[in-house]
């Protein structure tokens, strides 16, 4: 049996398990995103890793 790796947040690296995190596709090339509560709380800047997008 193999286990799937967990989602990350793209700004912070943190696992996605808490309240209040979400995914959304990449405005530029629809890769999807993962932010924690953390990061969009704080506005931290993410970057998308297929295209390089950034964004808040």
């Amino acid at each position: 049996m193999t286990l799937k790796e967990p989602e990350r947040c793209t700004s912070c690296n943190a696992i996605l398990v808490e309240r209040g995190f979400t995914r959304f596709p990449c405005p530029s090339c629809g890769t999807p995103i993962g932010r924690c509560w953390a990061c969009r709380r704080r506005g931290n800047t993410y970057t998308c890793p297929s295209c390089g997008f950034t964004g808040p």
